[in-house]
């Protein structure tokens, strides 16, 4: 039995999430907690001395998170569910991320789902603020699921990594449970400013991966070009890639790759889901 913690702020970008969630685990047994937190921030009054009791703050805060979240369930309901699932809800007022950090020990969770919608503005962020904070401060495998990802079933996993770290066997597991639980192939990725041969490291942390991956449909692929999130734009578009995934520790890729300020035909940061992995 799979644990998996949704966060939700009863957006539609989090309603995405909860049903990619479920057509991604369709066939697998899962626990699925619905989380929405009331950040501490809500709580500032005007009066720095006032304290709300804890009448007020059920009165105020939780009661009406609970109603959203039954309507949440109920809209749920409407789909086409699977007996191997079962729904939960759970209401926090706290700091975002401490009460997702708190959860995710307290229930045991396996994966966080999380729905994303970019940021607007001068400052274009490739994700928002919530979910960045969670697969930087939460060390948790997180699947992030942007606002026009819709769920198709990965045939093809892109791996972007430089090959600088090494990866070990239970930071690698999830990749080898979505290959599992898909039938899907793996491709491992490349990318490098300019072309030049790997060092003895790389060469060793490659070799370690082709072993890993010898028993799945894999393949290793290198490309140069100056700007990474250009050549995972023309590699997801020419492979059909479904879904991203990366290491929180490798920060070379994953700084550029989910953080950098893009230029507009980046696309892939809207339309396919990443998946984030954790020591």
């Amino acid at each position: 039995m799979k644990n998996i913690l949704i966060p939700t702020d009863f957006s539609e970008n989090s309603w995405n999430a909860i049903e990619y969630a479920l057509n991604f685990f369709e066939k697998h047994s899962c626990n699925f907690y619905l989380l929405h937190v009331t950040t501490v921030s809500n709580l500032v009054y005007s009066e720095s001395s006032y304290i709300p009791s804890q009448n007020h703050i059920e009165d105020t805060l939780i009661k009406p998170s609970k109603v959203k979240l039954k309507k949440f369930l109920k809209r749920i309901s409407g789909l086409p569910l699977k007996a191997n699932h079962r729904f939960f809800t759970l209401t926090d007022y706290n700091f975002f991320i401490e009460s997702i950090r708190n959860h995710v020990e307290e229930k045991r969770i396996d994966l966080i789902v999380i729905g994303t919608k970019g940021a607007t503005g001068l400052k274009k962020l490739i994700i928002g603020s919530n979910a960045a904070s969670v697969i930087t401060r939460v060390k948790c495998t997180t699947l992030v699921v942007p606002e026009n990802a819709k769920f198709v079933k990965p045939k093809e996993i892109a791996f972007p990594t430089d090959f600088s770290a090494f990866y070990s066997s239970g930071l690698l597991n999830p990749i080898l449970e979505i290959l599992d639980l898909l039938k899907a192939s793996i491709r491992v990725l490349h990318i490098n400013k300019r072309d030049y041969k790997l060092n003895n490291d790389q060469q060793k942390n490659k070799e370690y991966l082709e072993d890993y991956f010898n028993k799945y449909t894999s393949s290793f692929h290198f490309l140069t070009n100056k700007h990474i999130e250009s050549a995972i734009q023309c590699f997801v578009e020419s492979r059909d890639i479904n879904l991203i995934v990366m290491v929180a520790k490798n920060l070379n890729y994953f700084q550029r790759i989910l953080f950098n300020p893009l230029v507009e035909e980046i696309s892939y940061h809207t339309d396919i889901p990443f998946l984030v992995l954790h020591e």
